[in-house]
Formats: structure tokens, sequence, C-alpha cells
């Protein structure tokens, strides 16, 4: 679920980076599937998903929603605040309608149904434009350094920094609904989407971020409004 993370300590300051990987021009694209295990249609996405997990150059995230509880089985990885976010995504090009399976590409492109090809384009495509967002990371004791820079040839537009932790597996046996009697395997599993902050980009942003559990964790910079990805890294 979305909200304003309480475990960070984050302010904006044009200040050296800590030493760290950085994820520069060539970071990897975000590829979030909306989906839910009462979807007859979404196993074939959710497999599919699992082959994008493997992938370096991807981040890819299930985020189960919770309009499909309704007919009999109530996902058990579904939160309102995954919902909200699609139907976010939907307003932000003019659409009050939402589907499942979903795959939004980099906070953009939108891919409805299991359209694999369609999918390896636009991923390839994202995959060759540099991202306005350089991004470095640091482990600390008990989380991160994180240094965030805008290094876009334009103006900077308003942006959210976002702290996303997920579990990379597991399986679930479905004894009701539209896929009663399948046992599924699904991967990269969003347990929490939290706001670190808002940043305009004049300049750098660094944040101290604690850890969040015992789960991998990446951080995502996208433009206010559910725009574009501008930047993400892995912080595990």
């Amino acid at each position: 679920m979305t909200n304003r993370i309480g475990l960070i300590a984050a302010f904006c300051a044009g200040v050296a980076g800590a030493t760290g990987t950085a994820a520069m021009a060539d970071g990897p694209v975000v590829v979030e599937l909306f989906t839910s295990q009462g979807c007859s249609s979404c196993p074939p996405a959710d497999a599919l998903l699992g082959e994008l997990a493997d992938r370096d150059d991807v981040i890819a995230l299930a985020l189960h929603v919770d309009y499909w509880d309704y007919i009999g089985w109530a996902d058990t990885f579904a939160q309102a605040g995954f919902t909200a976010r699609q139907q976010g995504y939907g307003h932000a090009v003019g659409s009050n309608v939402v589907y499942t399976p979903q795959m939004v590409v980099a906070g953009i492109d939108h891919v409805v149904g299991f359209r694999p090809m369609q999918l390896a384009d636009l991923i390839a495509a994202h995959r060759a434009a540099p991202d306005p967002v350089a991004i470095e990371v640091a482990p600390t004791g008990g989380g991160w350094n994180l240094r965030a820079v805008w290094i876009g040839g334009a103006d900077a537009p308003d942006m959210v920094v976002q702290l996303v932790s997920y579990s990379p597996m597991e399986q679930v046996e479905i004894t009701r609904g539209e896929n009663a009697g399948l046992t599924t395997d699904y991967y990269n599993i969003v347990r929490s989407w939290q706001v670190v902050s808002d940043w305009s980009g004049a300049e750098a942003f660094t944040a101290q971020v604690a850890a969040g559990g015992d789960m991998p964790h990446v951080v995502i910079v996208q433009a206010a409004g559910h725009g574009a990805i501008l930047g993400a890294a892995r912080l595990d």
C-alpha cells in the first residue's frame, strides 16, 4: 500500500554522495504487473513476470489488486493501494477503466492482456533511452544511503522518490473462484510501496533508508501524478 514512510530521514542537499553502486543512463526498466489470483486470464502474465524477474536489466514487480475478490476468492496478496495505483495510471492517460492482467512499462506504456512480443519491444525501447535520474546506493548497517541527481537535459519535473519491498516467490493453492484448483507460483510480489519524499530535482536528493523486513528492496524515482519512471535501482 502506498503511504508516507516513517523510517526514513530524507532531505535534499547539494552535497557529495556516498560511494556506492550507480544506476546511471543504463538503469533497469521497471515493469509493473497488475494481477489477481481470482483472474482466469492472469496466470500466463504471472508466469511471464517470473521470466522477467530473472533479468538484470528489468525490475519486475507484481501488484495484486483487490477488485476480483468478490467472485469467491480473496487474493492473499491484494492491497487496495495497488488498485488505487492502477487507477491512477488510468486517470493519467484519461481512462476510467482498469484491466487484469495489465503491465505498465516505465510508468508510460500500458500492455493489456498477455502480449509478450509487445512487452519485449517496449522494454527494448526503454532500455535504449537514457535515464534522466542517476541513483547511487551505498549499504549501511541497517539499510542504505541513497543519492539521486537529475541529469536530464531539460528542467526536472516534480518527482516522487519511492521505496518498494517485495517477496521474490510464493506459491498459492487457489480453492475457489475462476482459478479454483490451480496451484500457482507468483513472483516479485510487492508487499510495501512507500513514498520517501517529493523532490524537485533542483538539488541532489539524499536519504538514509532503513530496511523494512527481510525482503529485497528497490528505489523508484517517478514523475508526480503517475508519470514516467525516471530512474530506478535495486538496493539489495
